[in-house]
């Protein structure tokens, strides 16, 4: 199988971006065998360099796994206030969250699955304050267009907003693990009417 490598936004010259690789071979590797099971020699052996040559680019295998989703992060946060900016009515955002969140999922499946798969162990390390607190603000953008929701009458008040961001949190981002042939758009529109509107076939 032919290794898929990720770009994350660093700047391209006429030789190849050595942090760049770096950071597109370590997604790829932390979201294949897990980031406790890849070491420093591994990545560094990827990129075609010496392990104390990585070290100059990267003081840790933390570092690099910062800074995949603080970029993986930022990106989410930027789609999510793009739709903010747009007003629309909360069926609508919840819809566009849904998609700006696929989205970014399909653009960077390896940071998606280290998010999904390494969580525990960010909220162990102090290091990670600053990922989390993304992480964090995410969450908030998703239960302000819900609870905006329950506040309008649009949304059923008899269910806490935050079991309902979880699941639909959930229903997102997991299904990056899918091998799914739909698009992002029209995935988003099955999640969000299941979510919305249910699975039950409605009375003729």
């Amino acid at each position: 199988m032919t290794k898929r490598l990720v770009s994350y936004a660093v700047p391209m010259t006429e030789q190849p971006d050595r942090r760049g690789l770096i950071l597109a071979s370590a997604a790829e590797m932390f979201a294949r065998k897990g980031f406790g099971s890849t070491t420093v020699r591994e990545i560094a052996d990827a990129v075609g360099v010496l392990s104390g040559s990585l070290y100059h680019h990267f003081d840790s295998k933390d570092a690099i796994v910062e800074e995949i989703l603080t970029g993986f992060l930022a990106a989410i946060q930027s789609r999510y206030a793009q739709v903010l900016e747009r007003a629309l009515s909360p069926a609508e955002s919840l819809h566009d969250l849904v998609l700006a969140s696929l989205q970014v999922a399909s653009e960077q499946p390896d940071a998606t699955t280290i998010y999904q798969n390494e969580l525990q162990y960010l909220r162990e390390q102090q290091r990670f304050a600053d990922v989390l607190g993304a992480a964090a603000e995410v969450q908030k953008t998703w239960l302000r267009v819900i609870e905006k929701g329950v506040a309008e009458g649009t949304f059923r008040d008899d269910i806490d907003p935050r079991v309902f961001y979880r699941l639909i949190r959930d229903a997102v981002w997991l299904s990056v693990r899918w091998r799914h042939p739909d698009p992002p758009e029209q995935l988003a529109a099955e999640i969000t009417s299941v979510f919305l509107d249910g699975f039950a076939r409605p009375p003729v």
